[in-house]
Protein backbone atom coordinates (compact mmCIF):
# COMPACT_ATOMS: atom_id res chain seq x y z
CA UNK A 1 0.00 0.00 0.00
CA UNK A 2 2.81 2.36 -0.86
CA UNK A 3 2.00 5.81 -2.34
CA UNK A 4 4.06 6.06 -5.32
CA UNK A 5 3.71 9.95 -4.79
CA UNK A 6 5.36 10.12 -1.65
CA UNK A 7 8.17 7.54 -2.62
CA UNK A 8 8.81 10.19 -5.57
CA UNK A 9 9.16 12.52 -2.83
CA UNK A 10 5.72 13.99 -1.93
CA UNK A 11 5.55 17.67 -0.33
CA UNK A 12 5.12 17.80 3.75
CA UNK A 13 1.78 19.54 3.08
CA UNK A 14 0.94 16.29 1.51
CA UNK A 15 2.12 13.68 3.88
CA UNK A 16 0.88 15.94 6.97
CA UNK A 17 -2.60 16.24 5.37
CA UNK A 18 -2.83 12.37 4.90
CA UNK A 19 -1.80 11.74 8.31
CA UNK A 20 -4.30 14.00 9.79
CA UNK A 21 -7.48 11.91 8.36
CA UNK A 22 -6.14 9.07 10.98
CA UNK A 23 -5.44 11.00 13.52
CA UNK A 24 -8.60 12.03 14.27
CA UNK A 25 -9.90 8.85 13.73
CA UNK A 26 -7.94 7.44 16.37
CA UNK A 27 -8.05 10.09 18.84
CA UNK A 28 -11.78 9.79 18.71
CA UNK A 29 -10.97 6.38 20.60
CA UNK A 30 -10.10 7.22 23.52
CA UNK A 31 -8.40 10.28 25.58
CA UNK A 32 -5.26 10.51 25.48
CA UNK A 33 -3.14 11.47 28.48
CA UNK A 34 -3.16 15.52 28.08
CA UNK A 35 -4.76 17.59 30.78
CA UNK A 36 -5.26 20.01 27.89
CA UNK A 37 -6.83 18.19 25.10
CA UNK A 38 -7.62 21.49 23.55
CA UNK A 39 -3.63 22.24 22.24
CA UNK A 40 -3.08 22.21 18.85
CA UNK A 41 -1.30 19.56 16.93
CA UNK A 42 2.47 20.38 16.78
CA UNK A 43 2.41 22.81 19.84
CA UNK A 44 6.00 23.34 20.99
CA UNK A 45 6.62 20.99 23.56
CA UNK A 46 7.00 23.46 26.66
CA UNK A 47 3.43 23.93 25.73
CA UNK A 48 2.97 20.57 25.55
CA UNK A 49 4.69 19.44 28.21
CA UNK A 50 2.72 21.35 30.43
CA UNK A 51 -0.43 19.20 29.27
CA UNK A 52 1.25 15.54 29.85
CA UNK A 53 -0.48 13.48 32.82
CA UNK A 54 0.81 13.80 36.00
CA UNK A 55 0.21 11.40 39.49
CA UNK A 56 -1.66 10.44 40.97
CA UNK A 57 -3.11 7.82 38.52
CA UNK A 58 -6.62 5.52 39.27
CA UNK A 59 -5.55 2.25 40.61
CA UNK A 60 -5.44 -0.38 37.54
CA UNK A 61 -4.71 -3.71 36.68
CA UNK A 62 -4.61 -5.78 33.15
CA UNK A 63 -3.80 -9.22 32.39
CA UNK A 64 -0.21 -8.99 30.62
CA UNK A 65 0.15 -8.19 27.34
CA UNK A 66 -2.14 -5.04 28.02
CA UNK A 67 -3.39 -2.87 26.32
CA UNK A 68 -3.79 1.02 25.37
CA UNK A 69 -7.11 1.30 24.60
CA UNK A 70 -8.00 0.21 28.82
CA UNK A 71 -5.36 2.51 30.56
CA UNK A 72 -6.56 5.13 32.30
CA UNK A 73 -5.39 7.81 30.89
CA UNK A 74 -4.49 6.22 27.60
CA UNK A 75 -0.88 7.08 26.83
CA UNK A 76 0.25 9.59 24.38
CA UNK A 77 1.78 8.35 21.23
CA UNK A 78 2.45 11.53 19.20
CA UNK A 79 -0.53 10.65 17.50
CA UNK A 80 -1.51 14.33 17.21
CA UNK A 81 1.65 15.93 17.42
CA UNK A 82 4.03 14.63 15.82
CA UNK A 83 5.16 15.82 12.38
CA UNK A 84 7.78 14.95 9.77
CA UNK A 85 9.74 16.29 7.29
CA UNK A 86 11.00 13.28 5.20
CA UNK A 87 14.17 12.87 7.01
CA UNK A 88 14.26 8.52 6.67
CA UNK A 89 12.55 8.25 3.13
CA UNK A 90 12.74 5.12 1.83
CA UNK A 91 14.15 3.37 4.75
CA UNK A 92 12.53 0.16 6.43
CA UNK A 93 12.14 -0.24 9.76
CA UNK A 94 11.21 -3.51 11.85
CA UNK A 95 10.01 -2.84 15.61
CA UNK A 96 9.03 -5.33 17.86
CA UNK A 97 6.83 -4.57 20.83
CA UNK A 98 5.52 -2.04 17.92
CA UNK A 99 2.22 -2.15 18.01
CA UNK A 100 1.98 0.20 21.80
CA UNK A 101 3.98 1.95 24.13
CA UNK A 102 7.35 3.74 22.95
CA UNK A 103 7.77 1.30 20.05
CA UNK A 104 4.53 2.53 18.96
CA UNK A 105 5.53 6.26 19.23
CA UNK A 106 8.98 4.84 17.17
CA UNK A 107 6.46 3.63 14.14
CA UNK A 108 4.59 6.76 14.19
CA UNK A 109 7.27 9.04 14.31
CA UNK A 110 9.40 6.80 11.74
CA UNK A 111 6.74 6.49 9.19
CA UNK A 112 5.70 10.14 8.97
CA UNK A 113 9.38 10.87 8.57
CA UNK A 114 9.11 8.70 5.14
CA UNK A 115 9.84 5.03 6.61
CA UNK A 116 7.80 1.72 5.41
CA UNK A 117 6.69 -0.40 8.90
CA UNK A 118 6.66 -3.64 9.58
CA UNK A 119 5.97 -4.81 13.62
CA UNK A 120 6.34 -7.51 15.57
CA UNK A 121 3.44 -7.79 18.30
CA UNK A 122 2.03 -10.87 20.81
CA UNK A 123 -1.77 -11.70 18.88
CA UNK A 124 -3.85 -10.62 22.02
CA UNK A 125 -2.23 -6.93 21.33
CA UNK A 126 -3.97 -7.07 17.34
CA UNK A 127 -6.58 -4.24 18.66
CA UNK A 128 -3.69 -1.94 19.20
CA UNK A 129 -1.59 -2.97 16.02
CA UNK A 130 -4.63 -2.02 14.09
CA UNK A 131 -4.91 1.26 15.86
CA UNK A 132 -1.16 2.03 14.68
CA UNK A 133 -2.06 0.34 10.82
CA UNK A 134 -4.49 3.61 10.39
CA UNK A 135 -2.05 5.79 11.09
CA UNK A 136 0.75 4.76 9.73
CA UNK A 137 -1.27 3.91 6.53
CA UNK A 138 -2.65 7.63 6.56
CA UNK A 139 0.89 9.08 6.46
CA UNK A 140 1.40 7.49 2.93
CA UNK A 141 4.04 4.18 4.36
CA UNK A 142 3.82 0.32 4.17
CA UNK A 143 2.21 -1.29 7.38
CA UNK A 144 3.01 -4.56 8.05
CA UNK A 145 1.81 -6.54 10.83
CA UNK A 146 3.90 -9.87 12.03
CA UNK A 147 2.44 -11.37 14.94
CA UNK A 148 4.41 -13.75 17.26
CA UNK A 149 6.25 -14.50 19.92
CA UNK A 150 9.79 -13.70 20.15
CA UNK A 151 11.07 -15.76 22.41
CA UNK A 152 11.75 -18.54 19.64
CA UNK A 153 14.53 -18.67 17.77
CA UNK A 154 13.00 -20.21 15.20
CA UNK A 155 10.71 -17.36 15.15
CA UNK A 156 12.83 -14.54 15.36
CA UNK A 157 14.64 -15.85 11.85
CA UNK A 158 11.29 -15.89 10.27
CA UNK A 159 10.08 -12.48 11.55
CA UNK A 160 13.07 -10.86 10.15
CA UNK A 161 12.90 -12.71 7.07
CA UNK A 162 9.25 -11.46 6.64
CA UNK A 163 9.72 -8.16 7.24
CA UNK A 164 12.76 -7.94 5.07
CA UNK A 165 10.49 -9.68 2.01
CA UNK A 166 7.03 -7.62 2.95
CA UNK A 167 9.01 -4.33 2.99
CA UNK A 168 11.31 -5.05 -0.06
CA UNK A 169 13.90 -4.41 2.41
CA UNK A 170 15.41 -3.84 5.90
CA UNK A 171 17.49 -0.95 7.13
CA UNK A 172 16.28 -0.09 10.55
CA UNK A 173 15.71 -2.47 13.16
CA UNK A 174 14.11 -1.67 16.52
CA UNK A 175 14.56 -4.11 19.46
CA UNK A 176 12.19 -2.73 21.82
CA UNK A 177 9.95 -5.49 22.80
CA UNK A 178 9.92 -6.40 26.81
CA UNK A 179 8.71 -7.88 29.72
CA UNK A 180 8.88 -6.58 33.22
CA UNK A 181 7.25 -8.40 36.44
CA UNK A 182 7.57 -6.37 40.24
CA UNK A 183 8.34 -8.68 42.66
CA UNK A 184 9.52 -7.72 45.84
CA UNK A 185 11.94 -10.57 46.70
CA UNK A 186 14.33 -12.26 45.00
CA UNK A 187 12.64 -15.68 46.25
CA UNK A 188 9.62 -14.36 44.70
CA UNK A 189 10.82 -14.93 41.08
CA UNK A 190 10.44 -18.08 40.13
CA UNK A 191 13.02 -19.68 37.31
CA UNK A 192 9.97 -19.37 34.62
CA UNK A 193 9.60 -15.52 35.04
CA UNK A 194 13.43 -15.14 34.75
CA UNK A 195 13.51 -17.68 31.65
CA UNK A 196 11.02 -15.38 30.16
CA UNK A 197 12.24 -12.21 31.02
CA UNK A 198 15.86 -13.10 29.53
CA UNK A 199 14.41 -14.42 26.43
CA UNK A 200 12.21 -12.03 25.50
CA UNK A 201 14.69 -8.92 26.42
CA UNK A 202 18.27 -10.54 25.97
CA UNK A 203 17.81 -13.72 23.62
CA UNK A 204 15.22 -11.57 20.85
CA UNK A 205 17.45 -9.16 20.53
CA UNK A 206 20.28 -11.25 19.79
CA UNK A 207 18.85 -14.10 17.53
CA UNK A 208 17.01 -10.83 15.43
CA UNK A 209 20.31 -9.17 15.08
CA UNK A 210 22.03 -12.24 13.95
CA UNK A 211 19.15 -12.37 11.51
CA UNK A 212 19.05 -8.97 10.20
CA UNK A 213 22.38 -8.05 10.22
CA UNK A 214 23.18 -10.05 6.82
CA UNK A 215 20.47 -8.11 5.33
CA UNK A 216 21.20 -4.75 6.06
CA UNK A 217 23.30 -2.30 3.90
CA UNK A 218 25.80 0.57 4.77
CA UNK A 219 23.72 3.39 6.02
CA UNK A 220 21.51 0.93 7.91
CA UNK A 221 20.88 1.04 11.85
CA UNK A 222 20.04 -0.93 14.72
CA UNK A 223 17.97 0.53 17.59
CA UNK A 224 17.94 -1.28 21.40
CA UNK A 225 15.55 0.24 23.82
CA UNK A 226 17.91 -0.12 26.85
CA UNK A 227 16.83 1.17 30.47
CA UNK A 228 17.64 3.48 33.18
CA UNK A 229 17.26 0.74 35.07
CA UNK A 230 20.80 -0.71 33.89
CA UNK A 231 22.18 1.96 35.49
CA UNK A 232 20.30 2.43 38.91
CA UNK A 233 18.34 -0.73 39.34
CA UNK A 234 15.11 -0.63 41.25
CA UNK A 235 15.00 -3.45 44.25
CA UNK A 236 11.56 -5.27 42.87
CA UNK A 237 12.35 -5.46 39.17
CA UNK A 238 16.31 -6.84 39.13
CA UNK A 239 15.18 -9.81 36.65
CA UNK A 240 14.57 -6.90 34.77
CA UNK A 241 17.28 -4.52 35.50
CA UNK A 242 19.92 -7.09 35.01
CA UNK A 243 18.67 -7.53 31.13
CA UNK A 244 18.40 -3.47 30.53
CA UNK A 245 22.20 -3.63 31.64
CA UNK A 246 23.15 -5.96 29.18
CA UNK A 247 20.96 -4.83 26.20
CA UNK A 248 23.64 -1.58 26.95
CA UNK A 249 26.74 -3.86 26.90
CA UNK A 250 25.40 -6.03 23.43
CA UNK A 251 24.93 -2.32 21.63
CA UNK A 252 28.33 -0.74 23.12
CA UNK A 253 30.02 -4.06 21.71
CA UNK A 254 27.95 -4.82 18.97
CA UNK A 255 28.41 -0.86 17.59
CA UNK A 256 32.31 -1.37 17.41
CA UNK A 257 32.11 -5.14 15.75
CA UNK A 258 29.88 -3.47 12.92
CA UNK A 259 30.84 0.00 12.38
CA UNK A 260 33.31 -1.02 9.28
CA UNK A 261 30.48 -2.36 7.78
CA UNK A 262 28.62 1.15 8.09
CA UNK A 263 25.83 -0.36 10.15
CA UNK A 264 25.46 1.92 13.65
CA UNK A 265 24.44 0.65 17.00
CA UNK A 266 22.55 2.88 19.32
CA UNK A 267 20.13 2.53 22.32
CA UNK A 268 17.18 4.62 24.19
CA UNK A 269 17.56 4.39 28.05
CA UNK A 270 13.75 5.40 29.09
CA UNK A 271 13.04 6.44 32.49
CA UNK A 272 9.19 5.92 33.79
CA UNK A 273 7.15 5.65 31.22
CA UNK A 274 3.53 5.62 30.97
CA UNK A 275 2.57 2.29 28.45
CA UNK A 276 0.78 -0.89 29.01
CA UNK A 277 4.74 -2.48 30.72
CA UNK A 278 3.61 -0.86 33.83
CA UNK A 279 0.00 -1.40 34.33
CA UNK A 280 0.68 -5.87 33.19
CA UNK A 281 2.56 -6.47 36.44
CA UNK A 282 5.78 -4.06 35.78
CA UNK A 283 4.62 -2.15 38.86
CA UNK A 284 2.43 -2.91 41.65
CA UNK A 285 -1.26 -1.48 41.13
CA UNK A 286 -0.71 0.93 44.55
CA UNK A 287 2.68 1.71 42.91
CA UNK A 288 0.96 2.92 39.83
CA UNK A 289 -1.01 5.57 41.74
CA UNK A 290 2.23 7.81 42.11
CA UNK A 291 4.06 6.60 39.30
CA UNK A 292 7.06 8.48 38.22
CA UNK A 293 6.16 11.40 40.48
CA UNK A 294 9.90 11.03 42.39
CA UNK A 295 11.17 12.27 39.20
CA UNK A 296 12.48 15.99 38.74
CA UNK A 297 9.61 16.54 36.31
CA UNK A 298 7.27 14.96 39.16
CA UNK A 299 5.35 13.15 36.75
CA UNK A 300 6.07 9.77 33.79
CA UNK A 301 7.27 10.15 30.58
CA UNK A 302 5.03 9.93 27.73
CA UNK A 303 5.98 7.45 24.25
CA UNK A 304 5.20 10.56 22.42
CA UNK A 305 8.98 12.31 24.22
CA UNK A 306 10.75 9.04 23.18
CA UNK A 307 10.11 8.78 19.42
CA UNK A 308 12.06 11.93 18.20
CA UNK A 309 14.91 9.76 19.56
CA UNK A 310 14.38 6.88 17.28
CA UNK A 311 14.29 8.92 14.54
CA UNK A 312 17.85 10.79 15.35
CA UNK A 313 19.21 7.82 15.68
CA UNK A 314 17.88 6.32 12.63
CA UNK A 315 18.79 9.27 10.24
CA UNK A 316 21.68 9.11 7.88
CA UNK A 317 22.76 12.71 9.03
CA UNK A 318 24.07 10.95 12.66
CA UNK A 319 26.51 9.05 10.38
CA UNK A 320 29.01 9.88 13.36
CA UNK A 321 27.07 8.20 15.87
CA UNK A 322 27.46 4.66 17.20
CA UNK A 323 27.71 2.87 20.52
CA UNK A 324 25.83 5.40 22.23
CA UNK A 325 23.11 5.64 24.73
CA UNK A 326 20.76 8.41 24.54
CA UNK A 327 18.56 8.82 27.94
CA UNK A 328 14.74 10.09 28.44
CA UNK A 329 14.58 9.70 32.05
CA UNK A 330 12.98 13.44 33.28
CA UNK A 331 15.85 14.55 34.93
CA UNK A 332 17.12 11.74 37.28
CA UNK A 333 19.79 9.04 36.64
CA UNK A 334 20.33 7.57 33.01
CA UNK A 335 23.53 7.78 30.66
Amino acid sequence: MTDEKQEGGASRRDLLGGAAVGIAAVSAMARPAMAQEQKSPGAPMSERAAGFATPPFPKQKQPWPGLTSKMSPRPDHGESSYRGSNRLAGMKALITGGDSGIGRAAAIALAREGADIAINYLPAEEPDAQELGALVKQAGRTFVTLPGDIRDEAFCRKLVADAHRQLGGLSILVNNAARQVSQTSILDISSEQFDTTLKTNVYAMFWLSKAAIPLMRPGSSIINTTSVTAYDPPENIIDYACTKAAIMNFTKGLAKQLASKGIRVNGVAPGPVWTPLQVTGGQEPDKLVTFGSDTPMGRPGQPAELGPLYVALADPMLSYTTGQIFGAVGGRGGP
